[in-house]
């Protein structure tokens, strides 16, 4: 396990880390159907995979360390 428990939905718990860069983005607990619709018209994004390597929420991130 993980320790994600709390992060996904209950079907995708204990599932290995490849499953779960490989799985809808809808498998991350409160990700809902409309979000994930809304994710792949604006981004592409399909996969949880596809939502962590965005260059965009990549790109945000960078920022906001360097702000911290």
């Amino acid at each position: 396990m993980l320790g994600l428990e709390k992060k996904l939905v209950k079907e995708w718990e204990g599932k290995s880390a490849q499953e779960l860069a490989d799985a809808p983005v809808t498998a991350i607990a409160g990700v809902t159907e409309a979000d994930a619709e809304k994710l792949l018209a604006a981004f592409g994004i399909k996969t949880v995979r596809d939502l962590g390597t965005n260059k965009y929420f990549r790109w945000a991130q960078g920022l906001v360390a360097l702000a911290d």
